[in-house]
């Protein structure tokens, strides 16, 4: 499959002429979600749902169809009737001739005074690639290419790299990236690069690589 790097966390994977696009945040092109015949939402948070790029992706396309979270869902099921899926940790599905697993149920801790809200991550094609969302969640089986999320408000670098070595995916391309500077980016490539175990990659947003 195509995987193409948009900025912050939302990624692009295209196989067989289709086209699957998973968290086309506020962060991320206006026309992220455009072209896409399946639209993934981990959780709520506007870097990661963002309702106008999302309403954009399906006026483009009356035959795409959405699958998330609940809180997600229940904002756009009025305006698009039958075609925005609930899911939850445990769910599988077909996305666009994609295989789809759901895996997590909770966002990672920003502080003990903020709630925690519902996020899921998405397991694709049996371990091909794996998109966490806004968590450390580590699947239950292999993963070949982990969608890695290097800096955010709720992680640190060693959470960061110990993440890496628990999941053990063959290789890891950053995400979740849109906060980081361009004087910051060389430190985290040594350091998850020289300690995560495995080979540490990062795109540039709108660059592709094949997986």
């Amino acid at each position: 499959m195509k995987f193409t790097k948009k900025t912050h966390s939302c990624v692009r994977l295209e196989k067989d002429g289709r086209t699957l696009v998973i968290d086309p945040g506020g962060f991320s092109e206006e026309d992220a979600a455009v072209g896409a015949d399946a639209i993934l939402i981990t959780h709520e948070h506007p870097d990661h749902f963002d309702e106008g790029r999302l309403r954009a992706g399906l006026e483009a396309n009356p035959e795409a169809r959405v699958w998330t979270l609940r809180a997600v869902a229940e904002k756009l099921s009025a305006a698009f009737p039958g075609r925005v899926r609930t899911v939850g940790h445990g769910d599988t599905f077909t996305a666009a001739g994609f295989d789809v697993q759901v895996h997590g149920e909770l966002h990672a801790v920003i502080h003990p005074d903020i709630p925690r809200i519902t996020n899921v991550g998405y397991l694709i094609d049996g371990g091909t690639v794996f998109h966490p969302g806004d968590a450390l969640t580590v699947p239950d089986r292999p993963v070949e290419t982990l969608m890695l999320p290097v800096m955010a408000p709720w992680n640190k670098i060693a959470e960061v790299i110990d993440y890496v070595r628990e999941v053990k995916p063959r290789r890891a391309y950053d995400i979740h990236d849109g906060l980081l500077t361009d004087v910051a980016r060389p430190i985290y490539d040594n350091q998850i690069g020289a300690l995560g175990g495995t080979e540490h990659l990062r795109l540039g947003s709108g660059t592709s690589a094949e997986l």
